[in-house]
């Protein structure tokens, strides 16, 4: 098997590789599969890199039966009847990717999006999370210290590693401020994780609603904490998951207690919103900074003031609940939103490295195995039509949802 690891076409540039040149050697030499890397500038790991592990560099990669990327192709780039990797953004039916898709099928490209490489219980088997969720924390810290003055935090970007960022962690004095953190999953186990290391104690729920600390401390919250079902009764996740119109909302004590929310959730179109534009607007709505590392944009989103996406270039706009506009950051009635929606790229060499190792462990097995159920269940597209497992996506590609 031939793979081509492409050149990121999308704008803003994402300097991650699905693959690391010391991941490009293990593969040629342990499994029947030849790499041939296409050169870029911006990389976190430079052309130089490459070559020095004599990793084949072309800029054609016609003879490529994979190609590998991170970020959404351009479709102008888009070769026909290729298998391709990279997260195509379509498969909750983002209305902006619509004609990507369309091109996949036009092109009878078979698409396998890394988000929907899972196992049979439907398990993920390669993210970025744990990364998005680590700068996501980072960042709302980062943001919640530009805007009250009280400490300062620098780029996550601006540094060569998180272990550097581990290292400042150590000299920064956090005040008394009040984390709520959302989900249970990868994205709020990083999260967690940068909380932890930097010395913030973690709360219960319950303690985090009923007292008040001398110290920074956060609490982390699971699918029964926010979320209800409308009748009263008992909380069961399976049905939370298979039955999300059901529930409302009570992250209100939450939102009247916390300074700062970092929301790591994967949120379904039809789940309830954690509040809405006009609870926001309330003397109780207490939460100054949203990092949402979701992403999901509004008003398909769990956060009403995610309007839109920032960018690692400029990372955090203000949001007025009153007009639902965004604004410059740090007013005294605006929320400050970071939403920037490639995290990792801020990390761009650790995240590459634990990508690579999972798609080595976890994918390229399965990629090799002609009847894998994997790669069966995350081809989005294949042979001019939508893959068997995508039919719910019919009407979207349509354009009559």
């Amino acid at each position: 098997m031939k793979i081509g690891i492409i050149r990121e076409g999308k704008t803003p540039p994402d300097s991650r590789v699905p693959l690391t040149p010391a991941q490009c050697k293990e593969v040629a030499e342990n499994f029947p599969v030849s790499i041939t890397v296409k050169p870029a500038t911006g990389r976190c790991y430079t052309n130089k890199e490459y070559e020095e592990l004599e990793i084949p560099m072309a800029n054609n990669l016609a003879d490529c039966d994979v190609l590998m990327g991170v970020k959404e192709v351009p479709i102008g780039q888009l070769q026909f009847r290729k298998t391709y990797f990279f997260f195509s953004h379509t498969i909750k039916k983002q209305s902006y990717n619509r004609d990507l898709l369309r091109a996949c099928v036009q092109r009878k490209i078979r698409l396998l999006d890394y988000e929907a490489l899972t196992n049979a219980r439907g398990q993920r088997l390669i993210a970025f999370g744990k990364f998005a969720g680590m700068v996501g924390a980072h960042n709302g810290l980062m943001t919640y210290g530009w805007r009250t003055r009280t400490f300062d935090l620098p780029r996550m970007n601006e540094m060569h590693d998180y272990a550097e960022a581990v290292e400042l962690y150590k000299t920064v004095k956090f005040p008394a401020l009040k984390i709520v953190l959302t989900g249970t999953g990868r994205v709020s186990t990083g999260a967690a994780s940068v909380l932890d290391d930097m010395g913030i104690r973690k709360v219960s729920p319950e303690d985090f609603l009923s007292y008040t600390y001398p110290e920074a401390v956060y609490t982390q919250l699971s699918c029964s904490d926010y979320a209800t079902h409308k009748e009263g009764r008992e909380f069961v996740n399976q049905h939370f998951y298979d039955n999300p119109t059901e529930y409302k909302s009570i992250f209100a004590p939450y939102a009247r207690r916390a300074d700062l929310m970092i929301n790591g959730i994967y949120w379904d179109n039809q789940a309830p919103a954690f509040f809405t534009q006009e609870e926001m607007t309330k003397d109780d709505f207490n939460i100054k900074v949203i990092a949402d590392v979701t992403c999901d944009i509004a008003p398909i989103s769990s956060i009403p003031s995610t309007i839109d996406a920032s960018t690692i270039a400029d990372p955090i706009f203000g949001f007025d609940p009153k007009t639902g506009q965004k604004t410059a950051p740090f007013g005294d009635h605006v929320v400050d939103m970071m939403t920037i929606d490639n995290l990792p790229n801020e990390l761009p060499r650790d995240a590459s490295l634990s990508f690579g190792n999972q798609f080595i462990k976890n994918i390229l097995p399965e990629l090799l195995n002609p009847d894998s159920d994997v790669i069966k269940r995350a081809s989005v597209t294949e042979n001019g039509d939508l893959g068997p497992h995508f039919e719910y996506l019919r009407g979207y590609l349509n354009g009559e949802e």
